[in-house]
């Protein structure tokens, strides 16, 4: 009897010794190893990729967002403030009942299909706001200019990026509004425009929220 509790009591303290060092392995050393890793060689991905402007973080370079003026009273779709590069349409994301300041975090498609009454309505009625909003007294927008990112949302709803197409078409907009040569915001676009990785994959891209900023940067400089 006696050998029994003495073999039961040291298998007992085995199994807690084996699992503080666990603990200690797999809860504390293994999570500040990897940590002190991502921060040393991967900074920014490791902290969201937050992107900073005025000493500020202002957002994230993997998530749009929306460039709008606030909402009048009565007002329920907020209008675009058109001094801004716009990203692509955030049709399909869902409500969020527990925090509504964050809308844009949840992520969702429009789960649609391509003759869904529904959704043809809405890519017309996109088309016809983007050349609407576009147009200006020198330049107008041709409906056969305004490329799909611009009328259609992301499987996510949260593309950060649109085409150099849709970028070039804002171009008149954006500099007539913030008094700027269309010359200079143009070679704003292209300086901004980033290329296929590696040369292959993917398409051309252009981040709003990093062009915008470089905008911002380029009025307080005017």
């Amino acid at each position: 009897m006696n050998n029994s509790v003495s073999n039961t009591a040291r298998l007992l303290g085995a199994g807690l010794r084996a699992l503080l060092v666990l603990t200690l392995v797999t809860g504390v050393l293994y999570p500040l190893v990897v940590t002190g890793i991502a921060q040393g060689l991967f900074h920014d991905q490791a902290n969201g990729s937050e992107t900073q402007a005025d000493g500020r973080v202002v957002g994230s370079s993997l998530i749009g967002q929306a460039y709008n003026l606030p909402l009048k009273e009565g007002q329920e779709t907020p209008t675009p403030d058109l001094k801004w590069f716009q990203g692509r349409p955030q049709n399909g994301l869902g409500t969020n009942s527990v925090n509504t300041q964050y809308k844009l975090v949840l992520s969702g498609a429009t789960n649609r299909s391509g003759d869904n009454e529904e959704l043809i309505q809405w890519v017309k009625d996109a088309k016809a706001a983007v050349v609407k909003d576009n147009s200006t007294g020198t330049y107008k927008v041709k409906p056969s200019q305004v490329p799909a990112d611009a009328v259609t949302s992301s499987g996510s709803g949260l593309d950060p990026n649109i085409s150099p197409q849709y970028a070039d078409i804002q171009v008149h907009r954006v500099a007539e509004q913030n008094g700027l040569s269309t010359a200079r915001v143009q070679k704003l676009v292209d300086e901004q425009t980033e290329g296929r990785a590696l040369g292959f994959m993917g398409e051309p891209r252009v981040n709003v929220l990093e062009l915008n900023i470089a905008l911002k940067e380029l009025v307080a400089k005017s």
